[in-house]
């Protein structure tokens, strides 16, 4: 197949194909379903639904359940992290981007599939399916995420990157509602629980992810260089990462901004991993049916985020990315505000609706912004991205601890949600400090 001319709408809408195609982990895995299967077996409620246990006894510990996911969350956001240097630095100079894009693509899938087998008699197992799910995930992002400057011009960016986010939420939900029809359709299926067709839906999560994404890989372009594989590339991302730190003293606006990206960023990725977790243990559905509900919540979120994500884009235009960043990390210290005095689920459902207006915006906006950020005329987009991918990765890290331990000791994620705050007002105070006019970019911002 010939390689298609960067800015071709072919090749654009095939990179933001793969956001249909991987999008639908973060929804089943991360937020929805594996988090209410993970719920319904380690937490034991009375005829009333009030919590008698949840802990979880894990080589020889005893964790509280929310605790002991987060951790595991942590140390798998942690190798993606140390894992991307190396990656990216490969990946840049011997040009075989898209095959790293393919393994961890891959992986993730797999170890989605072997979810299905998750139990508490061998919950090292379940546990390790997550852990490389997650880094399947998460890894493979570093690559796609750097094709974005490759493929697109930097007045594109912000309409393909909120188009691929758009994809995603859509394809993900179009998932996650046929998922949700085989659980409540149990019986009418021939099926004896819930329980089969819940592990049926990890399955169709790993097999629809490998399925679209070869739409993607059948119009990306391989890299950018061809060189051979030697000892010294393998630490090649480290060295381009502290080359690509020395720089940024001389580019204040980069600079700034990503400090203040790691910084809310850290907030925005926990709320999203623990949304559900905090669903099923802070919420008195009453004779509402909890799982049912949290997906409806969850489906909300997608759907609104298609809306945040295209109007944002829009907004952007408008009046600028940095502006437009500041408002909606203004939003978000009013959504974890709100948050912490919610008991009802359709309290719920309201800042679900919230969350999902600024979920995608912030995601799409945050990486079209650093894209358009980059030095003109750069070619090792991927060690950029590692750059922007490790301080996120790092951030949830940290979020992830520290939910873990307020969950730990205090027994409740209300009062984590609450400590968020002061990310986001952190982050607001940062985006304040990035200049918005520099003649250098000017006509990319």
């Amino acid at each position: 197949m010939n390689v298609l001319p960067k800015g071709h709408k072919k090749l654009l809408r095939a990179w933001a194909f793969y956001d249909w195609a991987n999008s639908v982990y973060s929804l089943v895995i991360s937020s929805a379903i594996f988090p209410i299967f993970y719920g319904a077996l380690t937490i034991v409620k009375d005829e009333n639904g009030a919590i008698l246990k949840d802990t979880v006894d894990f080589l020889g510990i005893s964790f509280n359940n929310d605790s002991l996911i987060s951790y595991v969350t942590a140390i798998a956001f942690l190798v993606v992290s140390v894992l991307s240097p190396f990656l990216s630095g490969i990946a840049d100079y011997v040009g075989n981007k898209k095959n790293f894009l393919k393994f961890f693509c891959y992986l993730g899938a797999i170890s989605c599939i072997g979810l299905f087998w998750f139990n508490l008699e061998q919950l090292w197992f379940g546990l390790l399916c997550y852990f490389f799910a997650l880094i399947g995930f998460w890894a493979s992002l570093v690559f796609y995420n750097s094709y974005l400057p490759d493929i697109a011009f930097p007045n594109q960016q912000d309409k393909v990157s909120a188009q691929g986010f758009s994809l995603g939420y859509i394809g993900s939900v179009i998932l996650l509602v046929i998922c949700l029809g085989m659980i409540l359709n149990y019986e009418a299926l021939g099926f004896e629980s819930e329980a089969l067709p819940t592990r049926l839906s990890f399955v169709l999560t790993g097999l629809w992810w490998i399925g679209f994404s070869q739409y993607t890989y059948a119009y990306l372009p391989k890299g950018n260089k061809k060189a051979t594989l030697t000892k010294n590339v393998v630490f090649n991302g480290f060295r381009e990462l502290r080359g690509i730190w020395i720089s940024l003293k001389h580019n204040v606006q980069l600079k700034r901004y990503l400090i203040a990206f790691f910084v809310y960023s850290m907030a925005v990725q926990t709320i999203m991993l623990i949304a559900t977790y905090f669903g099923i243990e802070e919420l008195e559905w009453g004779e509402q049916d909890a799982t049912t509900g949290l997906i409806i919540s969850i489906l909300l979120i997608q759907l609104v985020a298609v809306l945040g994500a295209t109007l944002t884009s829009r907004l952007a235009i408008k009046f600028g990315n940095i502006k437009i960043l500041i408002f909606i990390n203004l939003i978000w210290i009013g959504i974890c505000g709100y948050a912490f005095f919610i008991v009802s689920p359709q309290q719920f459902y309201v800042a679900a609706a919230s969350v999902g207006l600024v979920m995608g915006g912030i995601q799409s906006l945050s990486r079209s912004t650093y894209s358009k950020m980059l030095p003109k005329n750069t070619i090792d987009t991927a060690s950029y991205f590692s750059f922007y991918d490790v301080a996120e990765k790092i951030g949830i890290v940290i979020g992830m601890l520290l939910y873990g331990m307020v969950a730990q000791i205090t027994g409740s994620v209300r009062n984590s949600i609450l400590f968020l705050v002061v990310f986001f007002i952190a982050g607001v105070i940062l985006l304040l400090r990035v200049p918005i006019k520099n003649p250098a970019l000017k006509d990319r911002m």
